[in-house]
């Protein structure tokens, strides 16, 4: 339970801290971006089963890959448009997030599906 309340925290609420400092005066436009990127998770259809408490989305699914992830991170360095930076940070918190997930369900799990980096 604890775990779920922290990867979804971070994921709606962590970015309103991202968005407030990312722009003080516009900060719930630019949270309503961020959420936004939260669309990245539609790559999860593509799995059977679609969801399986076990598996490591990152390295799994298409949009979090490995070398979707450093398109994020690329993006946030050499976009210089604020509304495509801040969806590159968005994408690219979000991956950040659902590492952390992946650390700690393998951490309480030996049996669960976690890529070799």
């Amino acid at each position: 339970m604890l775990q779920g309340l922290v990867h979804y925290s971070m994921h709606f609420l962590v970015i309103a801290v991202i968005a407030w400092f990312y722009d003080r005066e516009n900060w719930l436009k630019y949270w309503a971006i961020l959420a936004a990127t939260m669309i990245v998770d539609i790559d999860h259809l593509l799995a059977t089963p679609i969801f399986d408490p076990n598996r490591c989305g990152i390295g799994f699914h298409p949009l979090h890959s490995e070398i979707a992830i450093a398109a994020y991170f690329f993006g946030i360095i050499f976009i210089k448009h604020k509304i495509i930076r801040l969806i590159c940070i968005g994408l690219f918190f979000h991956m950040i997030t659902d590492f952390l997930d992946c650390l700690w369900t393998n951490y309480n799990c030996n049996s669960c599906i976690f890529p070799n980096f």
